[in-house]
């Protein structure tokens, strides 16, 4: 999908598909075993933490995880043949044709997967003959699906002139689909919260789906949300290029804060399009292509029980339309305004989660040390308010931030990466108080030149609003939790 599939690929191949880059890229591509070996994605799934990998020195891509582990405890790295078995198994209209020999392999190694119900399999018994798969493809537009370098499938066109249906858009939209819908499902069975509980979906991808009267209509959360087994559910779709994560977790947070629903799932996919985004950079510096991996994520958001980290919706950082585009107005309205409407400093937070793009592939590209900077210039604020002092900013980006592990997806790094791990710190006592931070780019759009941003706290349990007490059940299951964890630590260790 790397070669076929992401932008910077796609549009140099109308350009020029005899470019040398184009070449060279087959010559960059990492094997499976060397993407699950790769640090930041062993942090991305929980076998490490950004603490682990800090030690490590950059370029990590030269260097592998000991042990590495394609299941983690924050989900699993599915190998692209497998995940291509998703995409059918998300297919509802029978757009995605596999060929028989690799449909027959799917069935096979996905009836092996816990998460994939048996009945899904079902789905692998009607292949195509490499003949109609040809025809669809030369004749029909449909979209060549490859796998090691041989065409395995193909995806039809949805419309015979709906460029909002095109094959290509249906690829993007069903790639988008089966890693939510996957992330959901890992979400789902590590919670003890019955999938019939869920209530209400957010989805906050950046794709866009839709038709040719409503190119954006929607509605991935309940398409994810069907195929997940979320039967009691329904929701929707928001969209706010790389903030879409955070908006979308505070309005969860709302939701539930007023008693409409007492769960809420947030989820997103990944993008095709932002595979090898970066890709000429890396091949020209000498690098394998690490924009190789399609991303996604789940998160619970469900009423306080007295005891599981909250999100304190009294401290929100928000950029306005009035705030202004420079770096300073932008960092400022999304911490230290916020956080002192609730009488707090910057130095009261004890991480920040920024946008957590990982520098072993942003350096190369000329895009520097993305959480770095962010944490620089909240160090810097810090010392504008004389909160610390000039000479306690080195120590200031080290104590209070991190170094970045997340894919190149927009909005997969955007600060919710270390959810889980916030959780965990809170709930272990190493740390009392989060600040979650997403930034959009708004002016890709081309509607506006404003830039977004939106902000919240992640805390320890108030106790607060509740209407009972906590059940002694909720607590031995919280308790029999944290001793899984721990001993799934030592057993790491």
């Amino acid at each position: 999908m790397v070669v076929n599939n992401g932008t910077t690929q796609t549009t140099q191949r109308k350009a020029d598909p005899n470019a040398e880059y184009l070449t060279q890229l087959e010559k960059s591509l990492r094997s499976y075993e060397d993407c699950v070996a790769y640090l930041p994605n062993q942090v991305y799934i929980g076998n490490m933490t950004p603490e682990e990998l800090e030690g490590y020195a950059l370029p990590w891509y030269e260097q592998k995880a000991l042990g590495a582990q394609r299941k983690g405890k924050y989900g699993e790295i599915m190998p692209e043949d497998e995940f291509i078995g998703m995409m059918k198994i998300c297919d509802v209209f029978d757009l995605v044709k596999l060929e028989a020999g690799f449909s027959a392999d799917l069935k096979e190694k996905l009836g092996q997967h816990a998460l994939i119900d048996a009945s899904q399999l079902e789905v692998f018994d009607k292949p195509s003959k490499e003949a109609e798969l040809r025809k669809l493809i030369d004749k029909e537009h449909a979209e060549p699906i490859y796998y090691l370098g041989k065409m395995v499938g193909c995806i039809k066109a949805a419309h015979d002139f709906d460029e909002s249906l095109s094959a290509h858009v249906i690829f993007e939209n069903i790639v988008s689909k089966a890693s939510c819908v996957l992330s959901i499902l890992h979400l789902m069975d590590q919670t003890d919260v019955a999938k019939d509980e869920i209530a209400y979906v957010i989805e906050c991808s950046e794709e866009a789906c839709g038709d040719m009267n409503q190119r954006g209509g929607g509605n991935f959360a309940k398409a994810a949300a069907e195929i997940a087994g979320l039967t009691n559910a329904t929701g929707c779709d928001v969209r706010g290029f790389c903030a879409g994560p955070t908006h979308a977790l505070l309005q969860a947070a709302s939701l539930v804060k007023a008693g409409l629903f007492k769960y809420v799932v947030v989820a997103a996919g990944g993008s095709t399009a932002k595979l090898g985004m970066n890709g000429k950079d890396h091949v020209k510096k000498g690098m394998p292509a690490l924009e190789d991996c399609v991303a996604g994520f789940a998160i619970l958001v469900g009423e306080n029980d007295g005891i599981s980290p909250e999100i304190n919706t009294d401290i929100l950082g928000r950029h306005t339309v009035g705030t202004g585009s420079s770096p300073q107005a932008v960092i400022s309205s999304l911490t230290a305004a916020a956080l002192e409407k609730a009488g707090l400093k910057l130095t009261d937070v004890d991480k920040y989660s920024v946008e957590m793009q990982n520098p072993d592939i942003t350096k190369p590209a000329g895009a520097g040390n993305v959480p770095e900077a962010n944490y620089k210039m909240i160090g810097a604020l810090a010392a504008m308010r004389g909160e610390i002092q000039k000479a306690e900013l080195a120590d200031f980006v080290k104590k209070h931030g991190m170094v970045g592990w997340a894919p190149t997806q927009g909005h997969i790094p955007s600060g919710v990466p270390y959810m889980g791990f916030a959780r965990q710190d809170i709930l272990e006592g190493k740390i009392s108080r989060a600040m979650f931070i997403g930034k959009g780019s708004l002016f890709l759009g081309r509607m506006t030149n404003l830039f977004d941003g939106v902000s919240f706290v992640l805390q320890q349990n108030s106790g607060k609003g509740q209407s009972e007490a906590v059940s002694e059940e909720t607590v031995k299951k919280l308790i029999a939790q944290s001793l899984k964890d721990f001993a799934g630590h030592l057993l790491q260790e």
